[in-house]
């Protein structure tokens, strides 16, 4: 294990992280040290295990990825983060840039570019897949269209609560449902469905899925 950079990989589909985790494992380079399914998991294993290389998806349970890459940056600056999302639009790839990722590969990319862009990283460089770096420079000559954020400073009034009830109502969540899973009153759902559209300055449940969708937290595609 001597010079393997040590990597810890992040998203919520146990599958997909085993694919990965194979892959990492295959090389002669990298080593897995550890998993995570959420947001919460990941800045704890950050902090405790203090990586070199995550990788990071965007669609998590309870924060944006793209939040967790803030996080993250914070606590632990010397992790070098990879996105690894089905998500290729320019404000996605922006967004994680500015939260401090350095570098952005999509989830169908063969493992050939997956290593290729964690070689990148671990030499620090940045890796931009594809038609991502297409899109990138397509957007950099309209700065106008770039404007829009994945993640705002209205997201981050939200408490913790907040963001995981607007993540389940924006999937399509119904409140007592909701309440039931999360040891909540329908009562205390309600008021927390109330006090985030305020903050959020939403004023439907299709708003609010538009707004997760746009901060990534949820896939638009599911309501197509």
């Amino acid at each position: 294990m001597e010079g393997k950079s040590r990597v810890i990989i992040v998203d919520d589909h146990p599958l997909f992280r085993e694919g990965v985790k194979g892959l990492v494992e295959r090389t002669s380079e990298y080593t897995c040290i550890g998993e995570a399914g959420s947001g919460a998991e990941a800045l704890a294993l950050a902090r405790e295990l203090k990586p070199e290389l995550m990788t990071m998806d965007i669609s998590l349970p309870d924060i944006s990825g793209i939040e967790a890459v803030r996080q993250i940056m914070r606590e632990v600056p010397s992790v070098k983060i990879l996105m690894l999302s089905m998500h290729p639009k320019f404000e996605y790839v922006a967004e994680a840039l500015r939260a401090g990722a350095r570098g952005y590969v999509m989830k169908e990319a063969t493992s050939t570019r997956l290593v290729a862009a964690m070689d990148a990283l671990r030499r620090g460089e940045y890796f931009l897949d594809g038609q991502v770096s297409q899109d990138i420079v397509a957007n950099l000559g309209n700065p106008g269209q770039g404007e829009a954020t994945v993640c705002d400073e209205r997201y981050a009034l939200l408490s913790p609560r907040e963001q995981q009830v607007m993540r389940l109502v924006a999937e399509g969540g119904v409140i007592r449902q909701i309440a039931s899973d999360l040891g909540l009153s329908v009562k205390t759902v309600e008021n927390h469905l109330t006090n985030l559209m305020k903050k959020l300055d939403v004023h439907s449940r299709m708003e609010l899925v538009r707004y997760a969708a746009r901060l990534g937290v949820i896939d638009l595609e599911q309501w197509k």
